[in-house]
C-alpha cells in the first residue's frame, strides 16, 4: 500500500518540473510513511515517486520503485492477494526473487506474461510501469476501482502527470485549479461525480476501473479495458450450486485478505456484510473487531456488533463518537475528501481507523461492495418487472438518487443508464448493478474507504470487491438476489445454511439516515457549526444560488420547498455544501 506519483513530460518542461519532484511525492506521505523512493530517467523526462506503507515483507527489499534486469521500472499501490501462488508458478518457470513482497511478484508476472499479467493477478491496485526499451509508460487500475489513480494532461500534449490523490497536483507550481462546472453540478446533485473519468478539476481525469492507459512520447496513445463484467446469467447451475460456489470463493478470498506481516483487524457494524466477513475470517484465525456508536444520535449499531462478536468469538473493541469529535476532526480532514464526495463516513470511519492504528492494527477488512453487487438497496426493486415506460422509470430512479424532484444532470445519468441497458439487453436490474458497481462505488463509497484509511496510514481491504467475488455476483439471476420483501437473499441464505451468524443479524433491517443527517437537523452544537460554515460570507451558497434555501433551513426549520420547486429536501444539500466549503477552504480554493 502506498501513494503513487510521477510524470512523463516533454524536454521543455524538465527544468521546471524536476525540482518539484520531492515535494510532489511527499504530499502523499500519509499514504506511506515507512519509506520513500523515486526514479528519474537518464533524460529527465520520466519521474516515478513512491511512499510505502509496509504490509508484506517489511524489509528494505520490499521498497519501491522496483527494477528488472532489462530496465523496466514499476511502482504499485495496493495488495496482490494471490501472490504466493503466482510466486510458486513463476519460480517453476525459472524466475528468481530477491524479496518476499507481492510487488516483485507483479513485476516478474509482467516480465513473464506481458500486459496479459492482469489476467493472473488478483487484488486491489494502481500500477505504473516504465519500459525503457520502447520508451512507453503504462498506468493500470484494478478491475473494481478500489485504488484510485488520477492523471493530469498538460496543454499542447507536453506530458502526463499522475498521482494517487487529486490534491497532490496542488503541490506543483504549474497546476492551475479550475473547478469543473459539470463536476460541481454532479456533486451537488449526487454527492459525487458520476462520470467514469471526470473529476472536480478541469484537466484532471481518473483512470477507469479495469483499464490501462498507454503513454508514448508526451501524450496518451490509447486507453484499453482489460476487465469488463460478464453479465451472462447462470443457466444450468442450481441455486444451491451457486451458493456453494460463492461460499467457497468467499472463504478463499477472505483467507487471502488476512495475509499480512502486520496485525489485521476488521470493522464490524453488525450489519450482514461486515458480519459475514467477520464470521468467515474467524474460521481462519482469531480476529480483532472494531465497532463505533454515535452519541446524541438514533444510530447505534454497537449492540448488533457485540452480538456478532460474541457469536464468532472475536477480540472486540468499541468506540463512541461525540459530535465535538467530528467537529474537531472535520476541518482538518476535509482536504481528504479529495475528488469531492459528500459521504460523511470519511470523518467517522477515519476516527475508527485511527483507533485501530493506535492499537497497532495496520490492516483492516471492511464490508464495502456487497450492497452494490448483491442488490442490497431498495432502489434495486426498480429493476424488477414494471409496466411503466423506461424513460419514466429512469427519471424516477434519477430523482431517488439525487433526493430532489428534478435537476440539471438527468440527461448525463440517462446516457449512462442507456449504455448499461444496451449492454444488458434491456435488463434494468443488471443496468443498476453496473451503475452502482462501476460509477457509485469507485467514485464515492470506495473512495471514502481509501481516503479515510490512508489518511491515517492504514490499509483497508474490501473482500466483496475482489474480482473473483464480483464475477460470481454479476452472473447471479436477480431472483436469487432480491424480491419484493428482501435484499441480498443469496448472502442471507449462505449465512443461514452454514450457520455463520445469529438469525437476528441475518434478518435485521438496514439503517437509513446516517449520523450527520441526524446531527445537522438537531439544535445542537454541530448544527450551529454547520450553519456558521454554510452561511458564511465566503460560502459557496451564493455561487450556487442556495443562500435563501439554506437560510430557511437553519433559521426557520424549513425541511424543503413545496412543489413544484425542485429542492424537496434541504438536509442533503446542506451536508454537501458544508463539505464543499470545508474542502475548498482546506485547499485554499
Amino acid at each position: 500500500m502506498c501513494g503513487l506519483s510521477g510524470w512523463k513530460i516533454s524536454p521543455s518542461l524538465i527544468e521546471s518540473f524536476k525540482p518539484q519532484a520531492a515535494k510532489f511525492t511527499l504530499s502523499q506521505n500519509h499514504r506511506g510513511p515507512d519509506s520513500t523512493g523515486s526514479y528519474h530517467s537518464d533524460n529527465g523526462q520520466v519521474y516515478l515517486g513512491h511512499n510505502r506503507l509496509s504490509i508484506i515483507d517489511l524489509s528494505d527489499a520490499g521498497n519501491q520503485p522496483m527494477y528488472s534486469a532489462n530496465g523496466d521500472v514499476m511502482i504499485l499501490n495496493g495488495e496482490i492477494y494471490n501472490y504466493r501462488q503466482l510466486k510458486h508458478e513463476l519460480e517453476a518457470k525459472g524466475h528468481q526473487f530477491k524479496s518476499q513482497s507481492d510487488t516483485e511478484v507483479v513485476l516478474k508476472s509482467f516480465l513473464e506474461w506481458g500486459m496479459d499479467f492482469t489476467d493472473k493477478i488478483q487484488g486491489m491496485y494502481a500500477i505504473v510501469i516504465w519500459r525503457e526499451s520502447d520508451q512507453s509508460m503504462h498506468l493500470l487500475r484494478d478491475p473494481l476501482g478500489i485504488k484510485p489513480l488520477y492523471y493530469w494532461t498538460l496543454d499542447r500534449n507536453e506530458g502526463i502527470v499522475f498521482a494517487s490523490e487529486l490534491r497532490s497536483f496542488l503541490a506543483l507550481d504549474e497546476f492551475e485549479t479550475q473547478i469543473s462546472s459539470a463536476g460541481l453540478n454532479q456533486y451537488i446533485e449526487f454527492g459525487y461525480s458520476i462520470d467514469s473519468t471526470a473529476t472536480i478539476f478541469d484537466g484532471v481525469k481518473k483512470l477507469q476501473p479495469g483499464h490501462r492507459l498507454e503513454i508514448r512520447g508526451s501524450s496518451i496513445s490509447r486507453q484499453i479495458p482489460f476487465y469488463l463484467p460478464d453479465l451472462t446469467n447462470y443457466t444450468d447451475t442450481s441455486p444451491t450450486e451457486i451458493e456453494d460456489q460463492l461460499y467457497e470463493a468467499l472463504n478463499q478470498v477472505i483467507k487471502e485478505h488476512l495475509v499480512a506481516d502486520v496485525p489485521v483487524g476488521l470493522l464490524l457494524s453488525g450489519g450482514l456484510d461486515s458480519s459475514l466477513i467477520a464470521a468467515i475470517a474467524s474460521k481462519h484465525e482469531k480476529i480483532h473487531t472494531y465497532s463505533m456508536g454515535f452519541a446524541n444520535s438514533q444510530v447505534d449499531e454497537r449492540p448488533f456488533a457485540r452480538t456478532v462478536s460474541e457469536f464468532i468469538g472475536s477480540h472486540h473493541h468499541e468506540v463512541l463518537l461525540q459530535p465535538n469529535q467530528i467537529m474537531q476532526d472535520i476541518e482538518s480532514v476535509s482536504s481528504h475528501f479529495d475528488d469531492l464526495f459528500a459521504d460523511w463516513g470519511l470523518v467517522s470511519t477515519r476516527l475508527l481507523y485511527k483507533t485501530c492504528r493506535d492499537q497497532g492494527i495496520k490492516v483492516v477488512l471492511v464490508g464495502e461492495g456487497s450492497d452494490e453487487l448483491f442488490g442490497g438497496y431498495g432502489i434495486f426493486r426498480d429493476g424488477l418487472d414494471s409496466r411503466s415506460p423506461m424513460e419514466w422509470r429512469l427519471f424516477q430512479l434519477y430523482r431517488k438518487y439525487i433526493g430532489q424532484r428534478y435537476g440539471a444532470e438527468y440527461f448525463r445519468f440517462r446516457t449512462i443508464m442507456l449504455d448499461y441497458l444496451k449492454s444488458t439487453g434491456g435488463d434494468l436490474f443488471k443496468a443498476l448493478q453496473l451503475f452502482e458497481s462501476r460509477n457509485q462505488l469507485p467514485n464515492n463509497y470506495v473512495m471514502k474507504v481509501d481516503k479515510a484509511s490512508m489518511s491515517v496510514s492504514v490499509e483497508a481491504r474490501t473482500p466483496f470487491l475482489d474480482s473473483r467475488i464480483a464475477n460470481i455476483a454479476y452472473r447471479i439471476p436477480k431472483e436469487l438476489l432480491i424480491d419484493s420483501s428482501s435484499e441480498k437473499k443469496i448472502l442471507k441464505s449462505i449465512a443461514t445454511r452454514y450457520k455463520l451468524l445469529p438469525d437476528e443479524i441475518i434478518n435485521r433491517k438496514k439503517y437509513g439516515a446516517g449520523i450527520a443527517a441526524n446531527w445537522i437537523d438537531e439544535p445542537s452544537e454541530f448544527r450551529n457549526f454547520a450553519r456558521d460554515t454554510i452561511l458564511a460570507n465566503n460560502s459557496w451558497v451564493d455561487q450556487l444560488g442556495l443562500r435563501d434555501a439554506m437560510q430557511r433551513y437553519f433559521d426557520d426549520g424549513q425541511a424543503g420547498y413545496a412543489f413544484p420547486r425542485r429542492l424537496g429536501i434541504f438536509r442533503n444539500i446542506a451536508w454537501r455544501i458544508l463539505i464543499l466549503n470545508l474542502w475548498g477552504n482546506s485547499l485554499e480554493l
